[in-house]
């Protein structure tokens, strides 16, 4: 009677639902600065943030930070990372390969749109066309990614093919062996640009080539590792973060206003990027 009685009450519950594994958003800026150490208490307020707002149990989702391309690319591989949050020029090289399809764009501290434009500067005076970059190095945070930086200023023509791109993160340097007559060019992100007319040397500099508006950095899911039903829970979640305290932190910490859908022009961006990166 008593086993009868447990039996009854057990189907009367309903079935009991297997707990959701544990995923895990995956951030990757390289060229840019910061540490692992330094970041992973904001992408753990952020991680935390976005459970609550998905209504998830706080361990449904952990954050991580990942600073270089090599250490991105190999964490991504890991069958937990179901979402990451990374730069254009990393989705441009690596989006195929690791499956990334991009979902929500990044509104930058301080910006009012999920767009920048991205910035060619060299001497003044000494470079009006492409042909004239023949033999320069083009020096960037996104040249790690030199397709994405052909593909990006391929509205205002062909580099040569002797181009060399690199990636570096020391772009004052850089920009002030430009201003010196060294052969130099140097791609700034919307970030770096804003900040050129304060530089001492910045009248001996110019801006020769801009990008289209194109997204600042992007929200992606990898793979079919996030069934749709929890990504929509977790989109949900990420729209509304700047609506509630802890999420506006948690963005605020990682210099971000807010995520925000992808938009028709933005995905045409991408995809225009992408088919570029890939002649």
């Amino acid at each position: 009677m008593r086993s009868a009685v447990a039996v009854a009450l057990l189907l009367a519950a309903g079935p009991v639902r297997a707990p959701q594994p544990r995923v895990t958003l995956v951030a990757c800026a390289p060229g840019y600065p910061g540490t692992p150490a330094e970041a992973q208490p904001n992408m753990d307020a952020l991680a935390a943030a976005a459970a609550r707002a998905a209504g998830w149990p706080a361990e449904a989702l952990a954050a991580v930070y990942e600073p270089t391309e090599r250490d991105g690319v190999a964490r991504l591989a890991e069958k937990d990372a179901a979402v990451a949050l990374v730069p254009l020029p990393f989705l441009v090289k690596h989006g195929a390969a690791l499956r990334l399809e991009p979902r929500l764009a990044v509104v930058t501290q301080g910006a009012r749109e999920p767009v920048e434009v991205w910035s060619l500067v060299a001497k003044r005076g000494r470079v009006a066309t492409p042909p004239a970059l023949a033999g320069f190095t083009v020096t960037s945070t996104a040249g790690y990614a030199p397709a994405f930086v052909r593909a990006a200023l391929a509205g205002w023509g062909r580099l040569p093919d002797d181009v060399r791109i690199v990636e570096s993160s020391q772009v004052l340097s850089a920009l002030r062996k430009a201003a010196s007559g060294e052969p130099i060019a140097v791609l700034l992100d919307g970030t770096q640009a804003a900040a050129l007319p304060s530089l001492p040397f910045a009248n001996d500099l110019e801006v020769i080539a801009r990008s289209a508006p194109l997204p600042s950095g992007v929200v992606v899911t990898v793979g079919d590792r996030l069934p749709a039903a929890r990504w929509r829970a977790l989109e949900k979640a990420f729209l509304a973060l700047p609506g509630v305290p802890e999420g506006a932190a948690a963005l605020q910490g990682l210099r971000m206003e807010r995520l925000a859908p992808l938009d028709a022009a933005a995905r045409e961006a991408i995809r225009s990027l992408g088919s570029g990166a890939a002649r």
